[in-house]
């Protein structure tokens, strides 16, 4: 691998330089195509638009869950580290068909049908093939499982289990070391600014580095994995509507939409929902809840199946239990924007709180109110404690308690309430009681380009544009108003390697 000092992209001959493939954008989806790519002997060049401590895209900044095909653990335990608590732990198989159930229910349906019947036929292929260059795996117990005390096992749920050891920034590490291995040349603080095309095809990009320099990259092929546009507070407003700009940017802030904008003007055609995007419930009062490379993952706050969700009237107002988290946190981020000043509450009380995620709401800083009654956490919160305290009382009472509770499963414990929480209901009872205040985070944008399952770009004719692929999220049409947790960065591999294999 290189830096940009040692391939220097302002050197005189730097505008006529000539390789096989450029890839743009340097998270997992590029690098995936740039793998499959140098594989096949072709000289690659990555583009990415960070300097070096902040390369990554939003990978970087995931838990690093890989959503996959699998026969339960037999079937993927040569993928990962070793780990003890395998010989007691119960992971279900999770079939193609579960998978392609998933994607059409999160989404209603609207997801392109040829794109995920790749995203999911490819899922466990392309991690082994990942793994095969040097990618960690390993089992999300921290994230996915509860221990059954008088079982002695873990119990996964949601259909996720496996992740990247280290998370994001291990995935980024060790895709980082596979691509030196592999003689990938990566350029850091290289902006792609456009697309070098005579309206048959598209032959290279043109860049601009930190200090303003410009230049062109001619290619046989350019894979653009350069991510949404959520970093864009213009675009959110335009696309998103209006108060998308309140939104906290979880991950990367250089996905500003710089290249769709390019694939756009160079005759790409739009696809998929530019109206929806992924987005959770964050921590609204971190003094550094934007883009945090520290703490990353850290300021969601995804606990809230256990407890309630109330605005600062002391209402609440969606199903917090409707599905597992997995399938419905991606959502809520949005829901809580709808809310009067794009703020809410999630609150537990002594008995669910230590059930909650340490890596989340024990982390240093966590913005939280505690307080021994209702009425002082009201107080607290700067909520109306009458509307508060209706709320809490509405809930306990409308709880069906002769259903078992079992956070594992989907248990049919419901509070008959409006709206009512369909699972996991448990009364607000034991003090100390705990607020967690959240906004919404915005994760990256569902609209993109349009493409073939093999990631080559089509035209407003449906016609593959020459030498242009995309992967990432700058693809459009796998996911729309909703998500299921780890197929982003399943579709980055998948995709990744399939325009990889092709450019």
């Amino acid at each position: 691998m290189s830096d940009q000092s040692a391939a220097d992209p302002s050197a005189p001959n730097a505008a006529a330089e000539q390789v096989d493939v450029v890839v743009v954008g340097g998270g997992n989806a590029g690098f995936s195509a740039a793998h499959a790519a140098a594989a096949r002997g072709r000289r690659v060049v990555l583009l990415e638009k960070g300097v070096a401590d902040q390369a990554g895209g939003n990978s970087f900044y995931t838990a690093g869950a890989f959503r996959v095909v699998h026969s339960g653990l037999p079937g993927v335990a040569d993928l990962l580290d070793a780990d003890e608590r395998h010989a007691s732990t119960t992971l279900d198989a999770y079939s193609r068909d579960d998978f392609l159930g998933d994607m059409k229910k999160v989404t209603f349906g609207r997801n392109d049908p040829e794109l995920t019947a790749g995203l999911v036929d490819d899922s466990q292929d392309a991690m082994r093939w990942l793994h095969g260059l040097g990618m960690r795996f390993r089992l999300m117990y921290e994230r996915q499982a509860y221990f059954h005390e008088a079982t002695g096992k873990w119990t996964f749920w949601g259909g996720l289990a496996v992740g990247s050891t280290d998370g994001g920034r291990g995935l980024i590490a060790q895709h980082t070391a596979a691509a030196t291995s592999a003689g990938i040349d990566v350029r850091y603080g290289i902006k792609g600014t456009g697309l070098v095309s005579d309206g048959a095809g598209v032959q290279g990009v043109t860049w601009r580095d930190a200090t303003g320099r410009t230049g062109t990259l001619r290619a046989e092929s350019v894979v653009l994995a350069a991510g949404g546009f959520e970093a864009n507070a213009q675009m959110r407003r335009e696309h998103l509507g209006e108060g998308w700009d309140l939104a906290k940017v979880r991950g990367t802030p250089l996905n500003t939409g710089d290249m769709l904008r390019a694939a756009l003007a160079a005759g790409a055609a739009p696809y998929g929902d530019w109206g929806s995007c992924h987005s959770v419930a964050w921590d609204a009062r971190h003094p550094a809840n934007e883009s945090n490379r520290e703490l990353t993952n850290q300021l969601t706050r995804g606990g809230y199946p256990l407890g309630i969700v109330v605005n600062t009237r002391g209402e609440r107002f969606l199903d917090e239990g409707s599905d597992y988290r997995n399938y419905t946190y991606a959502k809520y981020g949005a829901e809580i924007l709808r809310q009067p000043d794009g703020i809410a509450f999630q609150v537990f009380d002594a008995t669910t709180r230590p059930m909650l995620r340490k890596e989340e709401y024990d982390m240093p800083g966590a913005s939280v109110v505690t307080a021994d009654t209702i009425e002082e956490l009201a107080t607290g919160m700067d909520v109306d404690a009458s509307g508060l305290r209706a709320t809490v009382e509405a809930f306990n009472a409308a709880i069906d308690s002769t259903v078992l509770f079992d956070p594992a499963v989907k248990d049919g414990r419901a509070s008959r309430v409006d709206p009512p929480k369909s699972n996991w209901a448990q009364p607000l009872e034991q003090p100390p009681f705990y607020a967690f205040p959240v906004t919404c985070g915005i994760t990256f944008t569902f609209g993109g380009l349009h493409a073939d399952p093999q990631a080559r770009v089509l035209d407003g004719n449906g016609q593959p544009i020459p030498g242009l692929f995309v992967c990432g999220e700058m693809l459009g049409g796998l996911f729309s108003g909703n998500y299921p947790g780890g197929s982003g960065l399943t579709s980055g591999m998948v995709f990744g390697r399939r325009a990889g294999l092709l450019a």
